[in-house]
């Protein structure tokens, strides 16, 4: 008698295991873009020249672009690897 008493609590513990709640999870990933918008331009002014050559020897300017707070990109071209710089309007180049 004790093992039926027995088994059938085991049992009826079993089945009520299998009802618990089921917790679900969702995460969301916000992320934004932010891109200054840079035009092309066909001249730099002469500080910023001379900085290039004074930092970069043999330095040649192949583009250069310029945002709206007055930061240019420069592509530059140094024995044959090319490069992206970046520079404010006096010629310091700026970490990016």
């Amino acid at each position: 008698m004790k093992k039926l008493i027995l088994s059938a609590a085991i049992l009826l513990g079993g089945l009520s295991m299998q009802a618990g709640n089921t917790v679900l999870t969702t995460t969301t990933v916000n992320s934004i873009n932010y891109q200054d918008d840079y035009k092309e331009v066909d001249a730099v002014p002469a500080a910023i020249k001379k900085s290039l050559d004074d930092a970069y020897p043999g330095v040649k300017l192949d583009k250069a672009y310029v945002n709206s707070k007055k930061e240019y990109k420069i592509e530059i071209t140094v024995r044959g690897e090319k490069s992206i710089v970046y520079t404010d309007g006096t010629g310091n180049i700026l970490k990016k």
